[in-house]
């Protein structure tokens, strides 16, 4: 059992770390006001090998495992949360789940061009009527010929309004449920109505997040990912997938909050002394502490297993440690956010301190990828299960 990181992984941590501090944090206020991320940073991100972190090089990635993925979204979330997001849709939720369920006609097509930050990548799968009920989906795919035509709306779709590919669920044998389900790859560009509605958020600002309306769509049979009413298996897999390394993107918020507390603490001058000799702000700080340590850990667990259990390796039991470090993480970090509010007093509810952002974001780590009581449903599954 060792808890050391591989220099690999060390050196990647720097890396993400050391540029988005250079090129991302001067600008990361900017990015929350106009609510938009820079053009120029896919590119930049895909030739520094971010932007497909687990996909072979073969098709353009960078051929890393799980917990390279964590840590590069973590060190990303502790400066933009915004950025480490939309990566992680992309990285992710898009380009990994297309590389593990592709064939290889559709990985030589999509990949590299995603990888390369030329396109960006969505997931869409949560519907007006379907969130944590994910296969109680309503969107319709119905056989043409050698097409099939889509027709239903996505929401709260990470990319989506500027997305260049992504995987789409839809129902495709309804009398079926959640076995009547397929995955599909969709692009821009097909014959019939794609309309995308940009959603204003109130934190993740910067990542842009969509309403998607499509209207007999017509996407080519040969775009369906992973078989034919097999999307349940495509979508499980790929949420606990995305558990595991949306966990490392909200723990990175819990860490900003502890280092901006820590750096106050020292700083602010109160009664003749820092605030951070007075016990009360000793014991938030050891609590975000511990509780980011620990969440750690179970990330490293989890992304460990998560790189067996892609092998064909664990079965449940990765779904019960994915949830279980989301949760864990979500937690933690919402509370070392809160925190860091109250440690930072009245600056704390000033728009244009950091602080503030990550209070606005950090609560989404609560609810994206199956929410805390979702999450706790999983494990309790598990564990009686088991």
């Amino acid at each position: 059992m060792d808890f050391e990181l591989s220099e690999a992984h060390k050196m990647l941590a720097e890396s993400v770390y050391d540029f988005m501090l250079r090129e991302i944090d001067p600008i990361a206020e900017q990015i929350d006001r106009e609510d938009k991320l820079p053009d120029w940073v896919w590119k930049k991100l895909g030739g520094l090998g971010w932007m497909g972190v687990t996909v072979p090089e073969k098709y353009g990635g960078s051929g890393m495992d799980y917990l390279a993925q964590c840590i590069c979204l973590e060190q990303m979330s502790r400066i933009c949360p915004a950025l480490s997001l939309s990566c992680h849709a992309h990285s992710n939720l898009c380009c990994d789940n297309l590389y593990r369920n592709g064939n290889e006609a559709q990985r030589q097509k999509y990949l590299p061009p995603l990888c390369r930050g030329e396109k960006l990548g969505a997931l869409a799968l949560t519907e007006p009527n379907a969130g944590s009920d994910a296969v109680g989906i309503q969107m319709r795919a119905k056989r043409d010929g050698k097409y099939y035509v889509l027709s239903g709306t996505k929401t709260f779709i990470t990319n989506g309004p500027v997305a260049g590919a992504m995987i789409l669920y839809a129902k495709t044998d309804p009398e079926k449920g959640a076995k009547g389900i397929t995955a599909f790859i969709v692009e821009p560009g097909c014959q019939g109505t794609f309309t995308a509605r940009h959603l204003e958020k109130m934190g993740e600002r910067g990542s842009p997040t969509g309403e998607l309306i499509f209207d007999d769509y017509r996407v080519p049979e040969e775009n369906i990912l992973g078989g034919l009413n097999q999307g349940v298996s495509v979508m499980m897999g790929g949420l606990d997938m995305e558990r595991v390394a949306g966990t490392g993107w909200t723990l990175g918020m819990g860490e900003r909050a502890l280092e901006l507390s820590l750096k106050y603490a020292k700083e602010r001058v109160q009664f003749g002394q820092p605030i951070g000799q007075f016990q009360l702000i000793q014991e938030k700080l050891v609590d975000m502490y511990v509780g980011i340590e620990s969440a750690k850990l179970l990330m490293y667990k989890a992304a460990t297993m998560a790189q067996s259990a892609d092998r064909g390796g664990k079965g449940s039991e990765i779904n019960k440690v994915a949830a279980a470090a989301l949760l864990l993480a979500g937690q933690v970090a919402t509370q070392a956010v809160l925190h860091a509010v109250q440690i930072h007093g009245g600056y704390s509810y000033m728009l244009d301190y950091p602080v503030n952002r990550l209070l606005r974001d950090v609560k989404l780590g609560e609810i994206g990828a199956g929410t805390t009581e979702m999450r706790k449903i999983i494990i309790a599954r598990e564990l009686l299960r088991g």
